[in-house]
Order: C-alpha cells, then sequence, then structure tokens
C-alpha cells in the first residue's frame, strides 16, 4: 500500500491559467501528453514567470478541475494577487485531504506518479475516506538531489 497521510487543511485559493483537456479521463496518455503540451507553453510564453511573481510561496499547483462538464487543468500558486492574463480563482475548502508525497526526475514524472499513487492505489482502497469531486492538486514542492518534489492533495470525506 501507498504511503499518504489525511491532514487538516484550512482552504485556500490557488490563481490559476487553464486549459480544457479533450482527451477522455480514461486515456492517460492522451491526457498526459496534453498537460505536458500546456505546461511547455506556459513556460514558453512567460505566463508560468508571471504567475510565480504574485505567489505567495514558491509551490506551483498543477490543479483538475471539472467544470460545466469539462475537464479543466490548471498552472497556478497560491496568491491573493492577480494576473493581466486570463486566469481563474480555484477554491480548495477548509477540510481533510489526502496528501501522498513522492519525487521524480521531472514535474511531469512527479504530476503522474502521485496521479497514479492516488487514483490508483489508495482511492481505490480506501475503507474510511472517499474523493467526491472538487478541485485536486499536484504541488511541486521544490528539489533536492537532483529531484523534484512534491505532494498531491485531494479533498476527501469521511465515508
Amino acid at each position: 500500500m501507498a504511503v499518504y497521510t489525511l491532514e487538516k487543511k484550512d482552504s485556500f485559493i490557488v490563481l490559476g491559467i487553464g486549459t480544457e483537456l479533450k482527451s477522455d479521463y480514461t486515456d492517460y496518455a492522451g491526457m498526459n501528453k496534453e498537460k505536458q503540451d500546456f505546461w511547455q507553453s506556459v513556460v514558453q510564453d512567460g505566463r508560468l514567470d508571471a504567475l510565480k511573481a504574485v505567489a505567495a510561496n514558491d509551490y506551483i499547483f498543477a490543479v483538475n478541475e471539472a467544470i460545466n462538464h469539462k475537464m479543466m487543468y490548471y498552472a497556478g500558486v497560491m496568491t491573493e494577487a492577480s494576473v493581466p492574463e486570463e486566469h481563474r480563482v480555484i477554491q480548495f475548502p477548509k477540510g481533510q485531504y489526502l496528501v501522498v508525497k513522492g519525487e521524480g526526475k521531472t514535474a511531469d514524472e512527479l504530476s503522474n506518479r502521485l496521479t497514479g499513487i492516488a487514483f490508483g492505489q489508495v482511492l481505490p482502497a480506501a475503507d474510511d475516506f472517499a474523493y467526491v469531486g472538487g478541485p485536486n492538486a499536484t504541488v511541486e514542492m521544490g528539489q533536492r538531489d537532483g529531484l523534484v518534489y512534491g505532494e498531491m492533495w485531494i479533498p476527501v470525506v469521511e465515508k
């Protein structure tokens, strides 16, 4: 079983720049390709740097959120500020969160690994809690020993 914790978190806001994912939610390769292309775009055109400039900390968020029957994906930061580009204020609720920690050679590898553990192992086997929707995020927290480390935060409720 994967290592995870349940943590209480206060509500928080992530300011994100996003894209709609067109792949079916079961098409992991398609979704991962769309996410990689999106990250490459926001890094190259400077939108990620604009977000980092107003961030409250060094964390970089990759947020998944279903809105109006669309799967949305955002690059974001914790902040109370705004940026001139089109963006979305994503409200994460106060409450219990499933937290899965890990590391990867790249931010993509970290995100894929944490998502696989959380949704492929922990949540299907959980007897005491469940994910019932709402935004979830991979949080890139920094680098050490040549690896990117971070956590996946998923709001959960008791069963």
